[in-house]
């Protein structure tokens, strides 16, 4: 009996335990509320509404991802950051862990305000290049990793619907250029350097119109 009783201990103190690491992990929006309203209002917006297509749309964004650029903007100690961005790089230095989980689940949290294709001659490329790819080129169809809708995989592959479609573009010639490093297993900067500035513009506009 009395063993009974020390393992029903063990286990509750176990349970517990675990319980309260759930719970620290938990990410807080409303506190992460605070920081974009105060940190990222200017670039982003308090809801991650971009005013700007200089600034991507956060407002929608997979939590997961948008976390993830956040560690890899900022340095730790006398390591440089993985994606080198001077003021993205000053924006993140004083946030801590903690901090970046909550606004990422703010951000996350909030609906997106799409933008719009604009250029309706580059929508057909744009689409063969998102549902097909090419073959030729070894280049894979985008709806592969980003969803048919665009709306992305959750932890993995960012939501590209309704994003800007001149910071979409920015970011494949980035890639392209070796200037971002940031993915995994250096798949973007493979697929980026197969597409011209014609398909990259392309993909971009259509990507913008998708919902």
């Amino acid at each position: 009996m009395i063993r009974t009783a020390a393992m029903a201990i063990l286990f509750a103190t176990s349970f517990i335990a675990h319980a309260s690491e759930e719970a620290k992990g938990k990410a807080d929006p409303a506190k992460g509320k605070v920081i974009a309203e105060t940190v990222c209002v200017a670039c982003h917006g308090a809801d991650g509404n971009s005013a700007t297509s200089a600034n991507p749309h956060l407002a929608g964004q997979i939590e997961e991802y948008l976390y993830k650029q956040l560690k890899n903007f900022q340095a730790v100690g006398e390591k440089p950051a993985v994606r080198n961005n001077p003021i993205m790089g000053g924006m993140v230095a004083g946030l801590s862990d903690e901090d970046m989980k909550n606004v990422a689940s703010w951000f996350a949290s909030q609906k997106q305000k799409p933008a719009t294709a604009i250029d309706e001659s580059k929508i057909a490329l744009g689409q063969k290049i998102w549902r097909q790819g090419d073959f030729k080129k070894g280049t894979p169809a985008c709806a592969g990793c980003h969803g048919p809708a665009g709306a992305g995989l959750p932890a993995q592959y960012p939501r590209l619907s309704g994003q800007f479609a001149e910071y979409t573009e920015m970011q494949l010639k980035a890639f392209r250029a070796g200037e971002r490093a940031n993915d995994p297993e250096q798949m973007m900067r493979a697929i980026a350097a197969k597409l011209s500035d014609a398909e990259i513009k392309a993909v971009s506009e259509y990507a913008a119109g998708l919902r």
